[in-house]
């Protein structure tokens, strides 16, 4: 089913997005990445039973475009299903077929930035150094995707932000439990997580308390202060 016609579900009101509304409640960004399709949607429902709002499923997984529109039919209020490695404009329209409320590239790509803002969909665009950040925003990304996060101190995103403070940080990559308050305290807008919130073991296994349990833990690292 497409979902070109529905915008109103994913810019809500007052050019507020879904997205925004999403990590004002919970600045966690789940990252459902497996290799198969199995158990797939089962954790990301997992997921969300531990307080998470923000579903990323990366395309790169078996079933990704089917899983989101799954997601997209059985979930709402606060929660918003996104689509991950989204790296030409044939993703975008695939993501966005799908049900995606908001798309997630691993680099800053003016083609696919265009294309998302062609349909509406924000974007979470991905850069490294200060430069690529910046060309993310000024290229339409609501959020700019710090990636590889786990290859910086927390400092960098307050050093980035310093004289850049429209910049909605996002980082992702290698993000544990431990480190959450830290992004948080430089100024992060959200976090996104991957393997430390969702694995393939503990999918197999249909652990689902352990993946709700770690949501609940991520949720709670953000808001101890």
């Amino acid at each position: 089913m497409a979902y070109f016609e529905d915008r109103r579900k994913t810019q809500g009101d007052g050019g507020m997005t879904a997205l925004d509304r999403a990590v004002g409640v919970a600045p966690i960004v789940a990252i459902v990445r497996l290799p198969g399709a199995d158990g797939l949607v089962s954790a990301a429902r997992a997921v969300l039973a531990g307080g998470v709002r923000a579903l990323e499923i990366t395309l790169t997984t078996p079933g990704a475009a089917a899983a989101v529109t799954e997601l997209r039919g059985t979930v709402d209020g606060d929660v918003v299903v996104g689509a991950g490695s989204v790296r030409t404009p044939a993703d975008v329209t695939r993501a966005v077929d799908a049900g995606a409320q908001f798309l997630v590239t691993p680099t800053t790509r003016p083609a696919v930035l265009d294309a998302a803002a062609g349909v509406g969909v924000p974007a979470v665009a991905g850069g490294f150094t200060p430069s690529e950040l910046d060309l993310a925003r000024e290229h339409g990304a609501a959020y700019q995707k710090l990636f590889p996060a786990s290859a910086v101190f927390a400092a960098y995103v307050r050093e980035v932000l310093a004289p850049m403070p429209d910049l909605r940080i996002v980082p992702t990559g290698g993000i544990t439990v431990e480190r959450v308050g830290e992004y948080r305290d430089a100024g992060a807008a959200a976090v996104a997580v991957g393997s430390a919130l969702v694995d393939a073991r503990t999918t197999a296994e249909r652990d689902w308390g352990t993946l709700t349990r770690r949501a609940e833990a991520f949720v709670a690292a953000w808001e101890d202060r």
